[in-house]
């Protein structure tokens, strides 16, 4: 005989009615949230008659939601588990990361200029976040930002908080290429110039691209080395210093927002 599944048997509703659901899901979702409801953990019959669920369901439900991490037992209790921590992590990382594009925006607007946050994670140079409008849009990465890290401010900003060591490795992985006219390329000089940065911000003059020129300014927490840049058309060449200098003052004030940032 056939069986005809109707709408409430498989968790759904009919066409046009509303949202499919996953009852299931449902299930599992009212499960956690009563586990959060017991300090010291919870048997399976505890939170069976709290999240109002039939015991054998209860069952089934906590072997999944251990398996997957989301739960631990313990003496026969159980208790939110390192994948339910994730979830939090997860969320703090996505405030830090609307916090830092809200900084970069405000600073964009401030400066009128496009604004990079950028770190140094793992031997790489990692462009983070962009701020640019229209107005200023952002340089175009036709060159690969970590690989040409001796042209571009953002690079030699990050590269001159390194060790030597660091350095050398990586002007070892990635050889400095001419990209302009005005690339420095000896690994040489790029050590000198880097193992003694001049105060301040860090600048740079159609070296990574014709017709731009940027300044960075460091910003560090921890072990973690990051930078704050701008870059401006060639025409406005004539602003970029104090420009900068504004950026450097306006920085200390969202040191803690930018902090944040070196996780995300």
């Amino acid at each position: 005989m056939a069986v005809r599944h109707t709408a409430s048997s498989i968790g759904t509703r009919p066409p046009g009615s509303g949202p499919t659901l996953i009852g299931s899901v449902q299930r599992a979702l009212r499960l956690l949230e009563a586990v959060g409801g017991f300090l010291q953990g919870a048997t399976a019959k505890q939170l069976a008659r709290a999240a109002d669920l039939p015991l054998g369901t209860t069952y089934h439900l906590l072997r999944t939601l251990t398996h997957e991490g989301y739960l631990r037992r313990a003496d026969g209790r159980f208790y939110y588990g390192a994948s339910v921590a994730g979830i939090s992590r997860a969320e703090d990382r996505q405030r830090a990361r609307r916090r830092l594009r809200a900084a970069l925006a405000e600073l964009r607007d401030e400066l009128d200029a496009a604004v990079y946050f950028a770190v140094y994670r793992e031997g790489e140079v990692e462009l983070v976040e962009v701020a640019a409008s229209e107005r200023r849009p952002a340089v175009a990465e036709w060159a690969d930002f970590r690989a040409t890290a001796h042209a571009h401010a953002i690079g030699k900003c990050l590269l001159g908080q390194l060790t030597g060591e660091q350095r050398r490795d990586h002007l070892a992985r990635h050889r400095p290429v001419e990209l302009t006219a005005a690339t420095t390329t000896e690994a040489s000089v790029l050590l000198r110039r880097f193992a003694a940065p001049a105060p301040g911000p860090v600048f740079e003059h159609q070296e990574y691209a014709v017709g731009t020129v940027c300044a960075a300014v460091p910003l560090a927490c921890g072990a973690t080395v990051g930078t704050i840049a701008i870059s401006l058309p060639i025409e406005q060449e004539g602003r970029l210093a104090r420009t900068a200098d504004t950026l450097l003052t306006s920085i200390n004030g969202l040191a803690g927002t930018f902090g944040a940032s070196f996780t995300i």
